[in-house]
């Protein structure tokens, strides 16, 4: 019997107050959409060539969040690929995010979302040094929006100075730095991604360091591979690589074929934790055409590319030296739980996020019995207590310091069998 009442309770929390929703978030090196140049032209990068392409990425993958790099400044070069790529054959949830430009760069980032799921907060530059790095905050449309609550999503957008060499490597730290020191008197303590195309050939470089081994911790960014090395022309790190596409190219495309990673979606620790809402699904990160066959080859060559269905391969080595990478996070669609409060306790609440201490005021209609059970969301038991409590205000006390970051489901239980049961977040 007490194995059917665990289980009730867990489809219960599972169906009911974990409902959840995936978000699936794509970074691509576009390689000067709309922008033309005397190596990159209408000839071997013409525009009407790249939307078809772009329409058959964004078929197969489906993104609610797409960022890009090597845009046009333009804006009608902007809304042309929102209406002629995203916007098309009876779509028309996706929107744009406003434009801000700072930086004298021919090529920017732009950022395009599901609006179903998601709408756009604000956006704005946090550092303008040969790039801008643009910083977009979105929020969830949760179905407890009306109520206030939500989950934020903020994606950090760079595309960092290219080229091998220490003055480079400077350069790229200096614009990671300017970007770190932002969002640390930034003081928004929530779920960030900070991507793009670093244009770094190894862990070990300073800019790298600094996204990873921040000095305030609360900002370090992590690697959902835990990859780190000498990526550049290194075997051993073939299925990590994304770039080049191209082991010749026509004059626009970088050539050598794939054997540097340079684009990246890194995560904070609160979406590696999932103690805001949102969380990082193990296995998902995936740089989209790399089978890890192709070092220093095109992604189209022998062997048969079959990570993705053909028409996907031949599209990515047309429209770009760059493979995109891509992301699944798990958001919790109903962020505030409704109580379902019976007859011998009026109200139950406590302090949440939890740090250490987990402060609970029990109200309770008669005298009775609380059992008191905190379970993980894999359905294991990881804190339970059983206490006698009186008619009116209950104050109850337990240390949690030693409980991991993370989701929890409460459950209270009392003399008669009756439950309610919270979510908790330790932080």
């Amino acid at each position: 019997m007490k194995s059917k009442i665990i289980l009730t309770i867990f489809l219960f929390a599972a169906t009911t107050l974990f409902a959840q929703d995936t978000l699936t978030v794509m970074h691509y090196n576009l390689l000067n959409y709309g922008n033309y140049t005397d190596y990159c032209t209408t000839i071997n990068n013409n525009i009407n060539e790249k939307d078809e392409y772009i329409r058959t990425i964004i078929d197969y993958v489906k993104p609610d969040i797409f960022t890009v790099n090597e845009i046009s400044p333009s804006l009608a070069i902007q809304q042309r690929l929102l209406d002629n790529d995203l916007n098309i054959n009876g779509i028309t949830h996706y929107k744009k995010a406003n434009f801000i430009k700072v930086a004298e760069s021919d090529i920017v980032n732009m950022l395009y979302y599901n609006s179903h799921k998601l709408q756009l907060h604000s956006h704005m530059i946090i550092q303008s040094y040969i790039r801008d790095i643009d910083l977009y905050k979105l929020y969830y449309r949760s179905e407890d929006l009306p109520a206030g609550d939500t989950a934020f999503v903020i994606c950090v957008v760079a595309h960092l100075k290219s080229s091998t060499g220490v003055d480079n490597e400077d350069k790229r730290l200096f614009m990671v730095n300017n970007a770190m020191d932002y969002l640390n008197s930034y003081s928004d303590n929530n779920n960030y991604l900070f991507m793009g195309d670093f244009n770094v050939y190894s862990s070990n470089e300073p800019g790298y360091q600094l996204l990873t081994n921040y000095f305030n911790p609360t900002l370090n960014f992590y690697d959902p591979i835990n990859t780190p090395g000498n990526w550049n022309n290194n075997y051993s790190y073939r299925f990590v690589h994304t770039q080049s596409t191209h082991a010749s190219s026509s004059g626009c495309a970088s050539t050598g074929g794939m054997d540097d990673r340079f684009d990246f979606i890194l995560i904070s620790d609160k979406i590696k934790q999932g103690s805001e809402y949102v969380e990082y699904i193990d296995g998902s990160y995936t740089a989209i055409g790399q089978d890890g066959l192709h070092f220093n080859k095109s992604i189209n060559d022998t062997p048969t590319n079959l990570s993705a269905p053909s028409n996907v391969i031949e599209t990515l080595y047309g429209n770009s030296d760059h493979l995109p990478v891509l992301i699944k996070l798990r958001v919790d669609k109903t962020l505030g739980i409704p109580d379902h409060l019976h007859s011998l306790f009026t109200e139950i609440i406590f302090n949440n996020p939890v740090a250490e201490d987990f402060e609970l005021t029990i109200w309770a209609k008669t005298n009775t019995d609380v059992k008191i059970e905190i379970w993980n969301i894999s359905g294991v038991l990881v804190f339970s207590d059983e206490k006698k409590i009186v008619r009116g205000q209950n104050r109850l006390n337990y240390n949690l310091r030693w409980l991991n970051t993370g989701i929890y489901i409460a459950v209270f239980t009392d003399g008669e069998n009756s439950r309610i049961v919270k979510k908790v977040v330790k932080k």
